[in-house]
């Protein structure tokens, strides 16, 4: 009798400990169940990829470790290219890019790239969320978006002729891809969709002879060793739309304890990621003046004259889409809605008075 005593104790304190043990276990499951690969093909030193890294870093300190980020910049993990397909697929779980790399696979966030005329990154930040909030297109159904962006104001850079006039830019070969490159045919030059980590090499081997993006690239891709004229173009500004995305499978699969930190970091680095691209614009700009680049902006007449130019090319983005099955109506309807929320926006940026490098004198630097 004693013996099954003494027996039944031991199971008793075996039970115990074992499940104590599957508790413990079950909770370093849980800690070390979640591990995110996040990537962009901005080089490492940029802005683009340290704030990006410091989301990372930040989510892993939030949660107390029960996530942990692998961050690859540079293109290391996929190409721009393939980063909407790599992230959808599960190759990563989080991805940045931006539309025209996959040129005609996401036409209706096409629609913020066209030139219509963003004051600066700020307002057209604001503007593209608002947009996807708005319109939900379904070219995003197969991720999760995180947040949305664009590059700052336009800005073409050449490395033997300035531009000047709407005429010196016929016989120009210039990076631009997408519905950039449209903008660039109707101003009369010819438009190559070089990616972007080949563009330096393009410019310095005369394969180009310069590109339309805008002040930041200056820095962040070092255009400004390779090119000797930069003219800002703001009043058609036709942004590069950016999107940072995420597996969905990678989501639902985050520990309900873990969303709502998430969720509440992504909406913080939104706001800031915004601001990065707004302030880039300084810093690029400052690096060009440092390497001699000779900069310019459109005088009024000129800038009416290259309006003008332009809008055809709007004309045939609502073509085109009304011949993939949406109404005329709808199309204009999204123009609408994007110019409306720019002047929102544009008003909003002079109230809190956030300067940016380029622009309208309201939202210059006070001097």
């Amino acid at each position: 009798m004693k013996q099954k005593r003494v027996l039944g104790v031991v199971l008793g304190v075996a039970v115990c400990v074992g499940f104590l043990a599957s508790i413990l276990f079950s909770g370093m499951a849980h800690a070390q169940a979640v591990r995110l690969k996040v990537a962009t093909y901005f080089p490492a030193p940029a802005s683009q990829s340290t704030l990006l890294e410091e989301f990372c870093r930040e989510l892993e300190r939030r949660t107390g470790g029960q996530v942990k980020v692998d961050f690859f910049a540079g293109g290391s993990l996929f190409a721009p290219v393939g980063t909407f397909d790599a992230v959808s697929r599960g190759v990563g779980d989080i991805g940045y890019s931006h539309v025209y790399y996959t040129t005609g696979r996401m036409p209706v966030m096409e629609a913020i790239g066209l030139p219509l005329g963003y004051p600066s990154a700020w307002v057209s930040g604001q503007v593209m969320n608002d947009f996807y909030k708005q319109v939900r297109p379904k070219e995003f159904d197969a991720v999760k978006v995180l947040w949305m962006n664009t590059s700052p104001p336009s800005a073409i850079a050449t490395s033997k002729k300035p531009i000047r006039r709407l005429e010196d830019l016929r016989g120009l070969t210039i990076r631009a891809p997408g519905v950039a490159g449209d903008v660039i045919k109707a101003l009369g030059g010819t438009p190559a969709p070089t990616p972007m980590p080949e563009v330096y090499d393009a410019i310095s081997k005369g394969v180009l002879d310069g590109e339309a993006s805008n002040f930041e690239t200056l820095r962040t891709f070092r255009f400004a060793e390779v090119v000797k004229y930069t003219i800002s173009v703001w009043q058609i500004t036709n942004p590069f739309p950016f999107y940072l995305i995420m597996n969905k499978d990678s989501y639902a699969k985050l520990p309900a304890d873990i969303k709502p930190i998430f969720d509440g970091l992504v909406g913080e680095y939104k706001e800031q990621y915004i601001a990065m691209w707004n302030a880039v614009d300084f810093v690029g700009r400052d690096f060009g003046v440092e390497k001699g680049v000779e900069f310019s902006e459109l005088s009024t007449e000129e800038a009416a004259r290259w309006r003008a130019a332009v809008d055809p090319v709007i004309e045939a983005y609502v073509k085109k889409m009304v011949g993939a099955g949406f109404t005329e109506a709808e199309v204009r309807g999204w123009i609408k809605f994007i110019r409306d929320r720019i002047d929102f926006w544009t008003k909003k940026q002079i109230a809190l008075r956030i300067s940016s490098a380029a622009g309208p004198p309201e939202l210059r630097p006070r001097r």
